[in-house]
């Protein structure tokens, strides 16, 4: 019996050991590859297109009685094109360009960073970045897959209005 007892003890042992012991890590991203160039190019929303999308932001937001502004920055969150309705509030001037910012300068929707900041209280901090708002309204804008500018726009009542008249108007402007 004491042979039995050793010998299922023996077959059991790699089993209990393999479940005792920590899972593994996952495997580490890959690097990031560096200029090896002293200059690198890089593409940014001209001006031209920028007022096309602040023009047609605002015109798709008073389609729907809405007064709003926009405002579209390049890819640094330098402001490059400002449109406000006539009877749009004073407030969403600047609004609409935290917004813009906040979306260039994180290379996302402001309504998905306010999300994160929801399910990750550590990410908190993120709203008290100067300039920063976290308010859904901010989009990129990209070309290729590149963040090339941003647009935010506020006015509306929900900060999803917001966004989506600014992301239909640089989807009609750039064409994607």
């Amino acid at each position: 019996m004491k042979r039995i007892f050793l010998g299922l003890l023996a077959l059991s042992l790699p089993t209990t050991l393999a479940q005792t012991t920590p899972a593994q890590t996952p495997p580490a991203p890959s690097p990031v590859r560096l200029a090896a160039t002293a200059t690198v190019p890089q593409a940014s929303l001209s001006l031209a297109a920028a007022l096309r999308i602040a023009q047609l932001a605002v015109t798709n937001c008073a389609a729907q009685g809405y007064n709003v502004t926009a405002t579209v920055v390049d890819r640094a969150g330098i402001t490059l094109a400002v449109a406000r309705a006539e009877n749009a509030g004073p407030h969403t001037v600047d609004a609409s360009f935290r917004k813009a910012y906040t979306s260039a300068s994180a290379r996302n929707t402001t309504a998905a960073i306010a999300e994160n900041i929801r399910n990750n209280p550590a990410s908190a901090e993120l709203a008290r970045i100067d300039r920063f708002l976290v308010l859904a309204g901010g989009a990129p804008i990209r070309v290729e897959g590149a963040v090339v500018g941003a647009i935010g726009v506020g006015g509306a009542p929900s900060g999803q209005i917001d966004e989506k008249c600014g992301t239909d108007a640089a989807t009609a402007v750039l064409g994607r």
